[in-house]
């Protein structure tokens, strides 16, 4: 693990108005994230997990506080900033795969680097060698409809990947997944990790805590505790 601080958020609130009900998701919530890091963030249903994820992955602004990557403030960056930072820095891993049923897992692959100006030629190329980095050479031309849960979520990975963000942010990778295909997603992170990417995991899967060398667990909004393996 680098001794860099690649994300860092800094007495960050987030808080939903709900008709008269005030919701204090995220409660002066600071952390730093180091690079090299595999940081597991764990909780309740409601605990503030996934508020986290998107607070830190520029998905949605804090109501008050700050968030930094790589040292640079996104707090009062506009959408179009906040995109170009995303598409740059992080890659995103949901639970739901998110993938777009008419296109091909190739296709699907290749979206990132659209918004990147990079060429169709060389978009696909990227996309079918991403794939079969993650066991998927033999589907670039499956749509999602064709494969299997933990097939898509491998294409979710390989979507994650086409920027080469340095950064994988995802949002209960295994929560769709059987327990075959949660290990494939797994090994697959692990393997990520070696290679030296930052990795934040939000999960309920209690397997996930020996994936990580932090652990973040979250109750209420707030940092509960925190465990580092040396």
């Amino acid at each position: 693990m680098g001794d860099s601080v690649v994300l860092s958020l800094r007495n960050v609130w987030k808080i939903y108005q709900m008709g008269d009900i005030r919701v204090n998701a995220l409660k002066d919530f600071s952390l730093d994230i180091q690079e090299g890091d595999y940081m597991v963030v764990m909780g309740p249903s409601g605990s503030g997990k996934s508020t986290f994820l998107q607070i830190t992955g520029c998905l949605d602004k804090p109501t008050q506080g700050e968030v930094f990557i790589d040292g640079v403030n996104t707090s009062n960056m506009s959408d179009n900033q906040l995109a170009a930072i995303r598409n740059k820095k992080l890659g995103f891993v949901f639970q739901s795969f998110n993938l777009l049923s008419k296109m091909t897992a190739q296709e699907n692959g290749a979206l990132p680097l659209i918004y990147s100006g990079v060429s169709r030629r060389k978009r696909m190329e990227r996309a079918r060698d991403l794939l079969a980095q993650v066991g998927l050479g033999d589907r670039i031309h499956h749509r999602p409809n064709e494969l299997s849960g933990g097939q898509q979520q491998r294409v979710a990975i390989a979507r994650a990947l086409a920027n080469d963000p340095p950064v994988v942010l995802a949002d209960e990778p295994t929560g769709n997944l059987d327990s075959k295909s949660s290990e494939e997603i797994l090994n697959i992170l692990k393997a990520l990790h070696n290679s030296g990417k930052t990795i934040i995991v939000v999960t309920h899967d209690p397997e996930m805590i020996h994936q990580g060398n932090t652990i973040v667990h979250i109750l209420d909004g707030q940092i509960e505790k925190i465990e580092r393996k040396s």
